[in-house]
């Protein structure tokens, strides 16, 4: 494999792309239902960048200050971050989701002098807290304009690009090549499923050097085009945009995370990054909408299936395929599967899984229907990438092997540690947890606990801090549990308890849609979905689903009782922004109804 080339710093790497490819199509956007895109050029993109950085400069932003976006996935938001890092600021990208409060902790903590916002909505949360966020000298509103009381605060975006007209291009070279691979490009916030917001540094080198592996690690070309849509204050989102520049790929974005059925059909991706609860629900979707018709559809789809299965072994098994096996899998992709691979714009070449485990049945369920879904692994903490499955090495439920410029490591407790160019600098004002995270000799600890095959390939088990140990002494991981309840259609989000108990139990919030539909055939009268959380019928409908996860589980493994309780949300304080439980915060506000499963 080609060496990583060092850069000094992220500009460094948009400008190589650019210069040799100024005419090609850099990013797109999706702007309307009729299919109609907006799009830019490498070289429009760093003419836009640079006015963007002119126009920090202007208002004061100096190496080393930090520059906030608050706001959902979008061309100006890669715009803005690619326009404060070029200069040396450090971007702090803030959950478009988050509460007014978590916004002014966040803002507060980085002492951020710059932000840029959204919309009104997301101003309106800053005006809301205006003087308790006493760092922040100017917010920078990304669509539209406004004509409030306090319009010296605020700046539209095109009000913003004009004052930096007047900057010379002399001072903003002088900057630009200020910039050191040392320097923080970002500090991302995450707040994990503890609740405690930490600021994680990532250099410039880290991104640079991250970007350059994963390139080397996926099958993809520069004819490509890659669809995203998962938030941007999340690292995984970044880190798929740093790759595509360094890799002189097209990126497009979604609308919304509303639109995403609708804007594969527009963009027709080629591969795109997401988290495992999307394609679980494509999954789920897919199976129920096939029971639903019955009939000749659930006959040829499950013929179909498993005919898919079988390739799918034998391919993993790297086995010839038998002719006539392959003409039932020819006759199968035509009728049936390609339907799926339509409904994903029809170009997919394989698709990439992060920020969580996912379950193996769908993962295999995909790869019968001819869609690969690579695996990777990462956090934060290490720019959210150390390992990935591989188009031709695949196992289901592993991350596959490292990448070879990074060290991996198995403590004797299990937990699983890395060593490389890809390992933050730090958490910012934390230098107790720093310390405790990163040894001394430069290993990371991710709080992953995992074991590596006779092959190499890793495997996550689950998290240090949630292994649940049983009155019996039994150590269990709940992601694995939690997973195959997700898949039941019936059921939105789980949370297994039993640490120090005789057995497992568990917390579950409904499916609204479905459970609704249950309850209008069952003709159960309701307000609302909360109300039938203790219809028995209901309780009746969960136990099944949770008798057959049970089935799929060690004895010790199985979840005895449940209790259904409403919706985890962000708004209620249950929910991280990646959409995991927060599992203490869980256990905290429902200890009564735990307590109850144990009586």
């Amino acid at each position: 494999m080609k060496g990583v080339i060092d850069y000094k710093n992220i500009y460094e790497m948009l400008k190589k792309t650019y210069k040799e490819n100024p005419g090609k199509t850099g990013f797109r956007w999706v702007l309307n239902d009729h299919g109609d895109m907006g799009s830019v050029t490498w070289k429009e993109f760093h003419e836009q960048t640079l006015a963007v950085s002119k126009g920090l400069i202007k208002l004061g932003v100096k190496k080393g200050d930090r520059v906030a976006i608050v706001s959902y996935t979008s061309y100006k938001w890669v715009l803005c971050d690619i326009g404060s890092v070029s200069i040396g600021a450090s971007v702090v990208g803030i959950y478009h989701s988050l509460l007014a409060d978590d916004c002014k902790y966040i803002l507060n903590h980085s002492e951020a002098k710059v932000v840029f916002v959204e919309d009104e909505q997301q101003l309106q949360k800053l005006l809301s807290i205006k003087k308790k966020i006493p760092f922040v000298e100017k917010v920078i509103l990304l669509e539209g304009e406004y004509t409030g009381r306090v319009k010296n605060w605020v700046l539209s975006f095109d009000e913003f690009m004009e004052k930096g007209v007047t900057v010379k291009d002399s001072n903003l070279d002088k900057m630009i090549k200020n910039v050191t691979p040392g320097d923080i490009a970002s500090i991302v916030y995450t707040s994990g499923t503890t609740g405690q917001y930490k600021g994680v540094m990532l250099t410039h080198d880290n991104i640079i050097f991250t970007s350059q592996i994963i390139n080397k690690f996926m099958p993809v070309q520069e004819t490509d085009e890659t669809l995203l849509f998962l938030p941007m204050a999340h690292i995984f989102a970044r880190l798929d945009m740093y790759t595509t520049i360094f890799s002189n790929i097209t990126l497009s974005f979604c609308r919304s995370i509303e639109t995403v059925v609708d804007d594969l059909q527009i963009i027709r991706p080629h591969w795109f990054p997401s988290v495992p609860r999307v394609f679980e629900k494509i999954f789920i979707r897919i199976r129920d909408g096939v029971e639903e018709k019955g009939g000749v559809v659930k006959l040829l789809f499950n013929r179909a299936l498993r005919t898919g299965y079988r390739v799918s072994r034998l391919q993993l098994e790297k086995k010839k395929i038998p002719p006539l096996l392959a003409l039932r899998y020819r006759v199968a992709m035509k009728l049936v599967f390609r339907k799926i691979h339509e409904a994903l714009g029809g170009r997919v070449r394989f698709c990439v899984s992060g920020a969580a485990p996912m379950n193996p049945e769908v993962t295999r369920f995909f790869h019968a229907a001819g869609l690969i879904i690579l695996e990777g692994y990462g956090m934060t903490e290490n720019t959210s990438f150390t390992n990935c499955t591989t188009v031709d090495d695949i196992k289901f439920g592993s991350v596959g092997h490292h990448a070879p410029e990074i060290e991996q490591m198995i403590a004797d407790n299990g937990e699983i540690l890395f060593r490389g160019r890809n390992v933050m600098k730090g958490y910012y004002k934390m230098r107790k947890e720093t310390k405790e995270t990163i040894t001394k000799d430069g290993w990371l600890h991710t709080g992953d606990i995992g074991f590596v095959d006779s092959q190499g390939r890793l495997t996550i088990t689950g998290r240090l801090k949630d292994i649940i140990i049983t009155s019996g002494g039994k150590n269990i991981a709940p992601s694995r549990i939690e997973s195959y309840l997700g898949t039941s259609k019936f059921i939105n989000q789980v949370c297994v308890v039993g640490d120090s108990r005789k057995y497992l139990a568990a917390l579950v919030t409904l499916n609204a849609d479905n459970v609704v539909k249950f309850a209008k055939k069952q003709n159960i009268q309701f307000d609302q979905i909360d109300d039938i959380n203790n219809n028995e019928e209901v309780k009746k409908l969960i136990q099944e689903e949770v008798n057959k996860a049970n089935e799929k589980l060690a004895s010790f493994e199985t979840i005895k009782r449940f209790v259904i309780v409403p919706e985890f949300t962000i708004e209620s304080g249950l929910l991280t922004p990646t959409m995991k439980p927060k599992r203490n915060e869980v256990m905290k506000r429902y200890e009564e109804m735990i307590d109850s499963l144990y009586e």
